[in-house]
């Protein structure tokens, strides 16, 4: 199995500088893309923006007490930790590390390019 690795992008001096909605969600832009930030069960997760179904945007959606973003459009429910479509429809949702770290918050995104391990 290949192991994945991480290019790490810092998004934030601290969690409390993220601008966080009423859903107790924060969006952040990392290479070109919109990610997600919600907090479960004390630690921080990051997914793709948009619902893989219809696009519905999920920061206006909310985490549901399992952890799972819950799509505002279909309530269609992913989990959080690893994208898994949890309300039966075959879907799945991209989703990308998120550190806490003494100097900032930082969202890694999977170095892709064929020689990425080096």
């Amino acid at each position: 199995m290949r192991t994945k690795h991480y290019t790490w992008h810092k998004v934030s001096e601290a969690e409390a500088a993220l601008a966080w909605n009423e859903n107790a969600m924060a969006v952040v832009h990392v290479e070109n893309k919109e990610i997600g930030i919600a907090r479960h069960e004390g630690l921080l997760y990051g997914f793709a923006l948009k619902c893989p179904h219809a696009g519905g945007p999920l920061n206006e959606g909310y985490i549901d007490p399992l952890g799972n973003v819950v799509c505002p459009l279909h309530r269609y429910k992913f989990n959080i930790k690893n994208g898994r479509n949890s309300s039966g429809e075959g879907y799945h949702l991209k989703t990308y590390p998120v550190e806490s770290r003494t100097d900032g918050i930082f969202v890694g995104i999977e170095d892709k390019s064929l020689f990425g391990w080096f």
